[in-house]
């Protein structure tokens, strides 16, 4: 995907953001001896970067707020000195864990800046973060003793199922040496999917559009990305799940001709979700589009919307606004 702006998550979400960040108190991995860390050697192959681990890396800096909130969420924040790229609140429970950690770029750091900071590991959220023309490929990185990382959505052949998202866990987990918190966060988020669904048992799929941003165009989630999953499992339907990308341009004449009983809004940088409810109600290409005669809108934050520790969660989130009548 590329680069994302940056926005705050509206105040009446927050308390609903809760259920899964719990364990991000998670006492930190005790002192490391001399001794072979238990576990290791790891070995890894991410992205088609195979990687071995003699131990877990100390000094890690993640770039993008999705995998920082994985790390918080392991109870890793004291092997972080650094952070880069935050596209909306950090969740109350992970606060304090975040503050403690320098932020080193609004968006991400040059090669120098982040070389400056000593890494053994770079966790990326998104490809941008080990951008060729910033000289700071996977390669590059590994040239310079540092050892990388890259969120599974973003692999060239992606990874964009729940099912993946348990990997990335399992991976970050292991690669860290705290297996069994990966582990219990999966338990965890496998009987909030459970509930969900539960409860969406006999609902009929709604179909959703959703709102990132755009003007001429529309950009939306496509159907290569988490993000559709997230639609499946509370409930809808992507009216562009066609869309071979997580994230696409599509043309208005298109959103109408898909009638959309529903439009998902997401939450992030300086446009906020008034102005992007106002620009596609005012709009009079869209004006026999069922969602926007009904006014049925939800919205999530885009930190809920990718591969991170947030989507189970944020699976009810989304089913509790498409479908309220099940609740």
């Amino acid at each position: 995907m590329s680069l994302r702006r940056h926005a705050l998550i509206p105040a009446a979400l927050l308390p609903l953001l809760l259920p899964l960040a719990a364990c991000g108190s998670t006492p930190e991995p005790a002192e490391r001896t001399g001794a072979p860390a238990a576990g290791f050697p790891y070995t890894v192959t991410n992205c088609g970067v195979r990687t071995t681990f003699e131990a877990p890396p100390k000094r890690v800096v993640t770039m993008n707020q999705h995998v920082t909130e994985i790390m918080i969420e392991l109870g890793l924040a004291k092997s972080l000195v650094g952070t880069a790229w935050l596209d909306d609140a950090v969740l109350p429970a992970y606060k304090k864990a975040y503050d403690s950690v320098p932020v080193v770029a609004k968006e991400y750091p040059s090669k120098e800046k982040l070389l400056a900071l000593d890494p053994d590991f770079v966790y990326g959220g998104y490809a941008s973060a080990f951008a060729a023309k910033d000289g700071r490929t996977r390669d590059d990185l590994g040239d310079s003793g540092i050892d990388t990382r890259l969120n599974l959505e973003n692999c060239p052949e992606g990874g964009t199922s729940m099912d993946d998202l348990f990997v990335e866990i399992k991976e970050v987990g292991r690669t860290f040496g705290v297996a069994g918190r990966a582990a219990k966060w999966t338990a965890d988020a496998r009987a909030t999917l459970a509930a969900t669904a539960a409860g969406l048992k006999d609902v009929k799929p709604v179909p959703v559009f959703v709102y990132d941003s755009g003007d001429k165009t529309a950009f939306t989630a496509g159907g290569a990305g988490i993000g559709n999953e997230l639609i499946e499992r509370a409930g809808g339907r992507n009216v562009f799940a066609d869309l071979d990308k997580s994230f696409g341009d599509a043309t208005w004449e298109q959103v109408v001709a898909r009638k959309p009983e529903a439009i998902v809004i997401y939450d992030y940088g300086s446009t906020t979700v008034a102005q992007k409810k106002k620009r596609l109600l005012e709009d009079p290409v869209l004006r026999d589009v069922p969602a926007i005669r009904n006014k049925r809108f939800a919205v999530l934050p885009l930190s809920d919307a990718v591969l991170g520790v947030r989507a189970p969660a944020a699976v009810g989130r989304l089913a509790d606004q498409l479908h309220p009548e099940a609740g």
